[in-house]
């Protein structure tokens, strides 16, 4: 979890990109790290093998505000999209603070996405960490391509939402990023809790740091 420098008067924070290889997790920390300013960002660091790559870096966002007097810097990772790959998974979700799903929204590529989200749960759970208790989004990438999946049968197999036990959450809540939908409803008598979505076109930076800043606030907001 996130970790205080207080020489620094910084908080850091642990955000992970998972999800299925090739699905569009190195093309968002890629489009990132261009954007961000150069003077508030680490170097960015690539662990490649011949057929597996991790990227991570770190920044301090100028536009989140801070938290009880502290700066809060970012440390982005990605993982191996490769299942057998999982180990390396495992040990990059350690300490984590927030995840990003990436999906590749093709619909060839459904059951990776739903194999590599299944795999997420497991790991998270090995570590005892409760991801529907953690800063959380879900982003369907390559919208763009003529094979994409309807977001609604993304959502359907991907983030049909789970129960909501904790009878503070049960109201309705609504998406501020979809107007009309809720992140928090009740079906049939059940309170259901959903995710925040989003879509992109990860390669031209279509929805990259609205799903960035999105999982940033819900991170502050647990912090503060």
């Amino acid at each position: 979890m996130s970790m205080i420098n207080y020489a620094s008067r910084e908080i850091n924070c642990k955000l992970v990109y998972y999800g299925p290889g090739l699905g569009g997790k190195t093309t968002n920390l890629e489009h990132i790290y261009s954007k961000v300013a150069p003077d508030t960002r680490g170097k960015m660091v690539s662990l490649a093998t011949e057929t597996e790559r991790t990227l991570f870096f770190d920044f301090l966002p100028v536009d989140l505000g801070t938290v009880r007097g502290f700066k809060t810097r970012f440390h982005l990772y990605t993982v191996p999209g490769q299942v057998y790959y999982n180990a390396s998974r495992k040990l990059i979700l350690k300490g984590v603070d927030g995840i990003v799903f990436v999906a590749d929204s093709q619909v060839e590529r459904m059951e990776a996405n739903i194999e590599s989200m299944q795999n997420l749960y497991d790991n998270m759970a090995q570590y005892g960490y409760d991801l529907t208790r953690l800063p959380f989004a879900v982003q369907y990438n390559k919208r763009d391509l003529p094979n994409a999946a309807p977001v609604k049968d993304l959502q359907a197999a991907l983030n049909p939402g789970w129960p909501v036990d904790d009878p503070v959450r049960q109201r309705e809540t609504a998406d501020p990023y979809h107007p009309g939908d809720q992140l928090v409803y009740q079906l049939d008598g059940t309170w259901i809790e959903r995710a925040p979505y989003f879509e992109s076109v990860a390669i031209s930076g279509e929805g990259v740091f609205d799903t960035l800043k999105a999982v940033a606030k819900l991170v502050l907001k647990t912090l503060s």
